[in-house]
């Protein structure tokens, strides 16, 4: 997976990534969530620490997140959402509700291996990277970097 310029929240101010409409996910997420018999417990829009919107439900009878990149439509579930510790799992259900509006990852492609050539990052997000060592493709596309 080629991962472009701007996607870990770090960018030079020539360069700035494009940013996601949190407003409309936040509308989708109360709106799938409640049609599927859930609760949205609580949202949280990236801060200075994270670069992913992070949506904690409970549907299905279960009890986990649903994360969005801050600059790229690129989107996830996971069971445990912590300061290093991302545990991605799919949502086959949700994956479909989301796909018409949001590139939607599953566990296979996030628990990748992270390799930094063949992407588009910019001096900002190579310091970072080379700062912070992460071991998946998931961690660089939803980190906890300051």
């Amino acid at each position: 997976m080629k991962l472009p310029n701007g996607i870990t929240g770090f960018y030079e101010q020539q360069c700035e990534p494009p940013k996601i409409d949190g407003k409309q996910f936040k509308q989708l997420c109360f709106s799938i969530i409640k049609n599927n018999g859930g609760t949205v417990l609580e949202f949280k829009a990236p801060t200075e620490e994270t670069n992913f919107f992070d949506v904690e439900v409970n549907v299905f009878n279960k009890h986990f997140h649903i994360l969005l990149n801050a600059h790229y439509p690129l989107l996830t579930f996971a069971s445990v959402v912590n300061f290093g510790e991302i545990n991605f799992i799919d949502e086959p259900h949700l994956y479909k509700e989301f796909s018409p509006f949001y590139s939607v990852l599953g566990t296979k492609e996030l628990n990748e291996p992270f390799f930094q050539k063949d992407n588009e990052f910019n001096n900002a997000e190579l310091k970072q990277i080379a700062y912070w060592k992460p071991e998946r493709i998931g961690d660089v596309i939803f980190n906890y970097w300051d």
